[in-house]
């Protein structure tokens, strides 16, 4: 069977995450990891879960958990997330909300709404990895976001056209950026609106990372901007709010949920229905058990623990880091950003850093859309301890200083 002749021609662009493959990584206890961008397990609030579990499946609920159930989602969950939203600025109702398996989902359904191939997404350069590999399958063409260059909207129409499409929508990861851990300020947020307004098109807010704040001061989602722009109304306004329980409960419950104008939920719990039917429905139940009774004081632990490790890479990178190496101080999240001299190449980079050093890190060059960005890299603190911290980066240093000697 020659199984290449009958691929769809959006298969030659779906390519294995490179995060996917280094997370194997993690096997080898030998290795220094700072590459996968995920959450530490030893933080999962495992005894919550279980007696949720327990819970569900030992009373009325558990015929009903192990059921097929409505596409839209378990709505004592939509009901906690709009109170949640509410005190963020957003004035929704479960209407407004649609649980997905992750707000991985979310990207896909995004792409398969929005995108016809050669159409246009504007994504920030560099941008979040899991996203590109999302649209990609629907075959569109990228154009950089970047609102401080102050591009007229023409600019994005006409880039668009002569690629063959339409520019569709707006795509960013406002807080604590995956890769850069770099929040994008309230006036740059409005900016964006500006020019999704100017060019009619969606904007899709990615805020994984929201709650994972340490220090700073807390920034208004972009739909809560949308929302106060149109009268406190939802309906008109034209942005997506991509949440998750990945980032602060677990993320193999895969459970996410999408905030948006009745017209949208509606279109994407369609595609709900074609896809996957709906969400597990014992994990909605589950998560919605767990958020009630424990998800503040979670978030709280998270955050002072991931903040902890935040500052201590941030020292150990003041001290080991050689000149002309820069890096991003990001206020929350999981990530700072690495910027090396120029003509230095991160893929090689982490193939010295295993063999020779039994670190790893994420190359940069995959978190842009045009395969630019070779003199940068990821490095992720979420898994690391003091030790492995000061250790890795230690190693990183001395590394980077070689190279540059070479």
């Amino acid at each position: 069977m020659d199984w290449e002749s009958v691929f769809a021609t959006r298969a030659s662009r779906m390519k294995a995450s490179e995060i996917r493959e280094l997370l194997k990584l993690l096997e080898q206890p030998d290795i220094i990891s700072f590459a996968g961008g995920i959450p530490d397990a030893k933080l999962f609030p495992k005894e919550a879960v279980n007696a949720a579990f327990a819970k569900v499946l030992g009373g009325e609920q558990a015929n009903a958990a192990l059921q097929y159930s409505v596409s839209e989602g378990y709505r004592p969950l939509r009901e906690w997330i709009v109170t949640r939203m509410q005190a963020i600025g957003i004035d929704c109702t479960a209407e407004n909300v649609l649980i997905t398996s992750g707000s991985q989902q979310v990207l896909d359904y995004a792409g398969k709404l929005f995108l016809s191939p050669k159409d246009t997404a504007l994504v920030s350069w560099p941008t979040y990895l899991g996203a590109l590999g999302a649209f990609n399958a629907y075959e569109p063409t990228y154009d950089r976001l970047d609102i401080l260059a102050n591009r007229e909207p023409t600019s994005y129409v006409e880039a668009a056209e002569k690629a063959g499409g339409g520019v569709k929508f707006a795509y960013c990861v406002p807080e604590f950026s995956n890769p850069t851990g770099e929040t994008i300020p309230v006036a740059a947020r409005e900016k964006i609106l500006d020019l999704a307004e100017a060019l009619d098109i969606p904007v899709i807010e990615d805020a994984a990372y929201q709650q994972l704040r340490y220090d700073g001061e807390s920034v208004a989602p972009i739909l809560a901007l949308d929302i106060a722009r149109n009268g406190g109304d939802i309906e008109k306004t034209r942005t997506l709010y991509c949440g998750t329980f990945s980032k602060t409960l677990a993320p193999g419950l895969r459970v996410g949920w999408v905030v948006a104008a009745k017209q949208v939920i509606s279109k994407m719990v369609l595609i709900k229905q074609a896809s996957d039917l709906h969400s597990s429905t014992i994990n909605q139940m589950v998560v919605a058990e767990v958020a009630k009774n424990t998800f503040d004081e979670q978030v709280a632990t998270l955050r002072q623990t991931y903040g902890h490790r935040r500052t201590h890479m941030l020292r150990a990178m003041e001290r080991h880091m050689p000149k002309g190496v820069s890096w991003t101080k990001p206020e929350g999240g999981m990530f700072l950003w690495v910027t090396l001299p120029d003509g230095m190449d991160g893929a090689d980079l982490l193939a010295k850093a295993i063999r020779d050093h039994r670190i790893a890190f994420v190359p940069g060059k995959a978190f842009h859309a045009d395969g630019s960005g070779a003199n940068t890299l990821r490095l992720s603190f979420s898994c690391a301890d003091d030790q492995m911290i000061d250790t890795g980066i230690e190693r990183l240093g001395r590394l980077l200083l070689a190279e540059l000697a070479g």
